[in-house]
């Protein structure tokens, strides 16, 4: 595989800019001319509309600005390209951040396209999902796969950490997942009742179903949002819009509701928001990172919107801890807590504190909560 040191990023058939590695090995970018005369930031902390030479600052992201690293796949995602790799002969760890974004081209989550592309990974149509997810136990157990073609072109641009697969169904995009090494047999049946009781909660969900499996009660699967009709969406995650690693539990709810303000302007995502806080922590879903939460660029009303709510199960994150804290709390936060986070964002003490109290209702009654 050469070394490509220079991509051309699109957005359909727009070109956004130019993405160089410079000789400290930290990625460059610059806006187009015809971007930006009729584009938008596609992260507006860090990359302003503006005709000039960003270079990122702090290497978080192997040196590449958060927007772009969103595009790299990780966990499941990055352990098919590293076999990939290995299959090719080629040492994963001198492949840089640049020329894995090649690997990904036109296939990465959101609407970003990196040009030239290197390996040409396509949508394809897969309906044995027990036969993929025997082939997925494979890979996680590091044993070989008569498979791994298909499994890295059906899920080497995804990221999390368990296996997963992009795949078309009856003409639309669907993100299918399975049980990694430390899941248990029927967490395909668990993450769609969470998301049930998500919508029950008054939180915007994409359209999910349940597969049918010979194996286990289902595998879960959802409609993809970044994807309208024929259309890629730009989306950007909380952790590429601050550069800041979800690895690390450094933010709080205070700063996503702040976040939220600044990007939408909206009262009522401010309260989208403040329903996610509540269902993550009655329902102890404590892998609430920073890449757990994205927004979208809606190009017609010029405005970003949250995605609908995703990765939602019942887990722990590092200490027991919610890896994004409650008013400073990352363990057992109250409903205090929760009440003096809200109250910023203009709705009153009474209106807040119905919602986490049907919130924490719902949730016991839907009795989500076996572990």
């Amino acid at each position: 595989m050469k070394e490509i040191g220079q991509l051309t990023v699109k957005y359909g058939d727009r070109v956004i800019g130019t993405l160089a590695e410079t000789k400290n090995g930290m990625g460059a970018f610059q806006y187009s001319k015809e971007w930006l005369l009729d584009g938008f930031s596609i992260s507006p902390f860090s990359l302003p509309l503006e005709e000039r030479v960003f270079i990122p600052k702090i290497d978080v992201f192997e040196g590449v600005f958060g927007v772009f690293a969103d595009s790299l796949p990780d966990g499941w995602g990055r352990l098919l390209v590293d076999r990939m790799l290995l299959s090719k002969h080629i040492l994963p760890e001198e492949v840089s951040a640049i020329d894995r974004l090649g690997i990904v081209g036109s296939t990465g989550m959101g609407a970003l396209e990196y040009y030239p592309e290197l390996f040409g990974m396509k949508q394809q149509q897969v309906l044995d999902f027990d036969m993929l997810a025997l082939e997925c136990e494979k890979i996680l157990k590091e044993e070989d796969s008569k498979d791994l073609d298909k499994l890295f072109q059906l899920g080497g641009s995804s990221g999390g950490a368990r296996p997963k697969v992009l795949v078309m169904l009856d003409g639309e995009s669907w993100l299918v997942k399975f049980p990694s090494t430390y899941d248990k047999k029927d967490i395909g049946e668990e993450e769609y009742r969470y998301m049930q009781c998500a919508e029950k909660c008054g939180i915007s969900v994409p359209k999910v179903k349940l597969f049918s499996s010979k194996t286990c009660k289902g595998f879960f699967g959802a409609k993809r949002f970044d994807r309208l009709k024929d259309k890629k969406v730009h989306m950007v995650t909380v952790s590429g819009l601050l550069e800041t690693s979800h690895r690390i539990p450094n933010l709080d709810y205070h700063d996503l509701m702040k976040l939220t303000y600044i990007l939408t302007k909206d009262s009522s995502q401010m309260e989208e928001m403040y329903r996610r806080m509540c269902f993550n922590v009655f329902s102890h879903n404590r892998d609430d990172h920073s890449k757990n939460f994205s927004f979208l660029y809606d190009e017609n009303e010029q405005c970003w919107k949250l995605t609908p709510a995703y990765d939602l199960t019942y887990s722990n994150s590092i200490g027991g801890e919610h890896a994004t804290c409650i008013n400073g709390k990352g363990k057992n936060p109250d409903i205090e807590d929760l009440l003096a986070v809200g109250k910023p964002i203009g709705l009153s003490e009474k209106k807040l504190r119905n919602i986490t109290i049907e919130i924490k209702e719902i949730i016991e009654d839907a009795d989500i909560l076996h572990r």
